[in-house]
């Protein structure tokens, strides 16, 4: 075999440069970067001490051969040409990764098939013996690359990925992967940090990932002096002794770091189940001298201005991919800015993220960014020093602010929020709009005993959002920007609305939620969101309900629908009231609490007739209240009942697979409308809403019902603002 191979690391993309420069320090000669892979030439000594020692690549494959492909047979005819008695035993296991395609070898598991069947082949012995296939844990594990009619056969030397270090049994719920954490450390100059004595903190440590890699840097302990299994193990061109004593050597320049004095290595977490895994992960990789972690939410993180130390603040926050997640992160951001402000004086700062423009939302200017991935999400790594020249204090308010017209007594409360929260321009003249909306709305609130109401209703078209209030939660929906509208400066004036809304109304920022409202089909506006089960429970015309502000796009309450659920409520006394397309049975509520002589509800959903019957039962509500399961065109087609009293507010679309066909509320009202009057008793009275914008009652049934339209008097002073937001009908019989 040769004394000089060919070597390829592998790493995750955007590593490539950083994995280049530390390859040629260990040793790699003609180091080139590849696209998520860096290649040279080096001895077996470098490709061991690359083995151990690599804190950023993924694998180390020594090359065997390249050459061309034509075909699936000169394929197998190249790999049966090399000599595989050099490199396993016929009884060996073996495992195969083949990438790429092209040559008329477009599966990659046909190819994979194809390089086995030609070692296989190569190895079989006389009486039958021949390698297996253990993809798990194999003596030998080869790659074959297929790119552009070449492939490049080579020999894993690492095992299981480098990433994996062995001590990280235990993860959180996103992880970065080692090299990774690395890479970021490395990116923020760390090792510089280190080695002059400097500390480290990572107030959102999660299981120390980011601790251990640093402390292992400064330690001067190879990342991988704890593995046992290597993928040059069962090879035969294996030096035992070569490898000994490269191991030797890291055994002994770790034993040197670790005898120094430890650098103060601290993390803070704030889920207190990630705490004993953390200090799990911690002591396997021997350094529970050096790294700490503290159970403790953001705000508890410190570091010790008091001895003059320094360093680097390190961490990779929440990126938010989940409905609502935007609020609760822009906040968690800003108060990270804070923390760093007020607490890390003087020390550097590392904000690894997949999103930046939250990172902009800290108060601090960051005079370096570097791209990264995390696995198929792009990220950026942002550094700081902080330092009160780098401070980003907020534009000044300029005259235009008061183009609103707000009044004189609400400026000193904004101009207090804007020192606390750095609102931009267009977020304190949105705060001034918030502030004025309160004042009106709040006295008619508070005097007619309303605790759930509309602040804000895209009064401002640049924030285009509702705000509700319930109780003293906060409750926000975006409505998705048209296609025409930058996706950036989009979601610079959502993060700009948030950043005002606790200011403005003066609520905690984890008591305010946000959801994305967009077009819907089907039942998808229904449909879960979340599974975070908490209820509130919210009072309304002398009645309980149970809103949920997180799980749904909707909350269980329509609000804008409040002044008919009251009306029934008046008119319900003694009457047997029917309730279709009962949602979460509010309505049905109301005309319990006004004394109906019995309530029946409709709905296909389970979960929605659940959460009514805890409606009905938490007003003490539960003898005569039906809740009835099914699609409501066939129940009422099914039903003999009579009822003096009917609502129905259906959906705009429904195609919900446990009802047959698809329910439209343009096209199929009549039906609806026809088959709920056969329902109705003498003298009884149907109220009929829907928030289609573009519904058109069908003339023809005011031929055969006396009908109404109340829409104006069923818009409370919340939803004056939007009157489109809904129309009403009341239907008698003629």
């Amino acid at each position: 075999m040769s004394d000089r191979y060919e070597l390829i690391l592998t790493c995750p993309k955007s590593l490539e440069s950083l994995l280049a420069e530390e390859a040629a320090g260990l040793g790699l000669e003609e180091v080139r970067e590849q696209t998520a892979a860096v290649r040279g030439f080096a001895g077996l000594e470098t490709a061991y001490r690359l083995c151990l020692w690599s804190r950023l690549a993924n694998r180390v494959l020594l090359v065997l051969r390249r050459f061309p492909v034509v075909d699936a047979e000169s394929l197998y005819q190249d790999v049966l040409a090399v000599d595989w008695a050099e490199h396993m035993e016929p009884s060996g296991t073996l495992a195969v990764e083949f990438s790429g395609n092209g040559s008329g070898i477009d599966n990659t598991h046909f190819g994979a098939l194809k390089v086995k069947d030609a070692i296989v082949d190569k190895l079989r012995t006389a009486d039958g013996t021949r390698p297996s296939i253990d993809k798990i844990n194999p003596h030998l594990r080869i790659h074959l690359r297929l790119d552009r009619g070449e492939a490049v056969l080579s020999l894993d030397l690492s095992g299981h990925s480098l990433h994996q270090r062995g001590y990280r049994l235990q993860q959180g719920a996103a992880p970065l992967k080692e090299n990774l954490a690395a890479a970021v450390l490395i990116r923020s100059g760390w090792p510089r940090i280190a080695a002059a004595g400097g500390a480290l903190a990572d107030p959102m440590c999660g299981v120390g990932t980011f601790l251990v890699e640093a402390a292992m840097i400064a330690a001067d302990q190879a990342p991988n002096l704890r593995r046992e299994q290597w993928g040059f193990s069962y090879w035969l061109g294996h030096v035992p002794a070569l490898w000994k004593k490269l191991h030797a050597e890291a055994e002994e320049r770790a034993a040197i770091g670790l005898r120094k004095p430890p650098l103060w290595i601290r993390g803070y977490e704030a889920d207190p189940r990630l705490i004993q895994p953390a200090r799990n992960n911690i002591e396997r990789a021997g350094l529970s001298d050096w790294v700490k972690v503290y159970q403790g939410e953001l705000a508890t993180f410190e570091p010790r201005p008091d001895q003059n130390q320094t360093g680097l603040v390190v961490s990779n926050p929440p990126y938010g991919e989940r409905l609502g997640d935007e609020a609760s992160l822009l906040y968690l951001y800003q108060h990270l800015g804070e923390r760093l402000r007020q607490s890390c004086l003087n020390w550097e700062a590392a904000v690894f993220t997949g999103a930046p423009e939250l990172g902009k939302r800290m108060g601090l200017r960051s005079h370096k960014q570097y791209a990264f991935w995390n696995g198929a999400l792009p990220c950026k790594l942002l550094l700081f020093k902080i330092l009160p020249e780098q401070f980003v204090t907020g534009e000044r308010r300029s005259s235009r602010a008061n183009d609103t017209g707000d009044s004189d007594e609400q400026q000193p409360l904004v101009a207090q929020a804007n020192q606390a929260a750095r609102l931009s321009e267009g977020g304190q003249m949105f705060a001034n709009r918030l502030q004025k909306n309160l004042k009106t709305l709040g006295k008619w609130a508070r005097k007619a005993d309303i605790q759930c109401y509309r602040l804000y209703d895209a009064d401002m078209p640049e924030y285009a959002l509702a705000i509700d209030l319930y109780q003293d939660w906060v409750h926000v929906q975006e409505y998705a920007p048209p296609r025409s509208i930058d996706p950036e400066k989009a979601q610079a004036r959502l993060l700009d609305a948030l950043a005002a809304i606790p200011v403005a109304l003066g609520v905690p920022q984890d008591k305010v939620v946000i959801k994305r409202r967009e077009r819907q089909s089907g039942t998808k506006q229904y449909e879960r969101q979340a599974t975070q089960g908490q209820f509130l429970e919210v009072n309304e015309g002398g009645i309980k309900l149970l809103v949920n502000l997180t799980d749904y796009l909707d909350t269980g309450l329509f609000l804008d629908h409040r002044p008919l659920r009251l009306r029934i409520q008046k008119e319900a006394a003694g009457k047997r009231f029917l309730n279709l397309f009962c949602y979460t049975a509010t309505a049905s509520v109301h005309a319990a609490k006004g004394g109906a002589r019995s309530t029946t509800s409709v709905d296909l959903s389970k979960t929605y007739l659940d959460w009514a019957r805890r409606n009905l039962s938490l007003n003490g509500f539960s003898d005569k209240q039906k809740l009835e399961q099914g699609d409501v065109m066939a129940w009422l087609a099914a039903d003999r009942g009579e009822y003096e009293l009917i609502f129905i507010d259906p959906p705009t679309f429904s195609n919900s697979k446990r009802m047959e066909g698809v329910f439209d509320v343009q096209r199929d009202h009549v039906q609806l409308l026809d088959l709920a009057m056969n329902r109705l008793a003498p003298g009884g009275v149907l109220y009929f809403s829907n928030n289609f914008r573009k519904f058109q009652l069908d003339e023809g049934l005011a031929a055969r019902y006396v009908v109404e339209e109340i829409s104006a008097s069923t818009i409370d002073q919340d939803f004056a603002r939007n009157p489109k937001i809904h129309r009403a009908w009341k239907l008698m019989a003629r």
